[in-house]
């Protein structure tokens, strides 16, 4: 049987595994669209476990975990963040065929070298071996986009926002450049025209 995730997953025929290995494999990552946070990324933040990469924000993963009846105090909630990770644990073997599952064991596989997959007998384990790796050097952010090869993020802002730590970041020097893109969506919510209002005054 064809092993899961091996070097040619989803790479289906001859013409697909030459273009990726010889052409596409090694070229930097140029991320146009990203939610990622830029005080974490200029303050090269090291993240405390698995929980707060993973599920910190990601509306797909809690959408995943919604529709699998979990309990809101498991996802937005005060639950501890091993009972979160354990909720998302118990998601993902529902999850087969859908592209979190997949990009739950890539990540696991590639850049935590674990093989398992994530279920609630494994979540102990995994989440053990995962935190301490995020406790290094070379998984703060910074250190983690370099693992991945990305030379530059488009990050997600407002036309207020400052970008003091996209200047931050600059004046590091890292090996990551951090871009803004435009993103007005306060400017589009009409719904309460007193903020609304208050906003575009502010951008004039």
């Amino acid at each position: 049987m064809k092993p899961f995730l091996d070097q040619n997953f989803l790479l289906q025929t001859p013409t697909a595994q030459t273009l990726y290995h010889e052409f596409a494999k090694d070229l930097p990552i140029i991320d146009y669209h990203n939610h990622l946070p830029p005080d974490q990324v200029a303050g090269n933040i090291n993240f405390k476990n698995l929980t707060q990469v993973w599920l910190y924000g990601d509306h797909y993963k809690w959408r995943a975990m919604r529709a699998n009846g979990i309990n809101e105090d498991y996802i937005t909630g005060h639950k501890t963040d091993y009972e979160k990770f354990e909720k998302w644990a118990e998601t993902v073997p529902y999850t087969l065929r859908n592209p979190l599952y997949h990009w739950t064991h890539l990540e696991l596989q590639r850049y935590f070298g674990i093989d398992d997959l994530l279920s609630v007998k494994t979540a102990q384990n995994i989440y053990d071996q995962a935190t301490a790796k995020l406790q290094t050097p070379e998984y703060s952010v910074q250190g983690l986009l370099q693992q991945m090869n990305v030379e530059a993020i488009c990050t997600t802002d407002d036309p207020l926002d400052n970008l003091q730590f996209h200047q931050q970041l600059k004046q590091q020097g890292g090996t990551v450049k951090m871009l803004p893109a435009f993103r007005p969506d306060k400017a589009m919510n009409p719904d309460d025209l007193e903020v609304l209002n208050a906003y575009i005054d502010k951008l004039e």
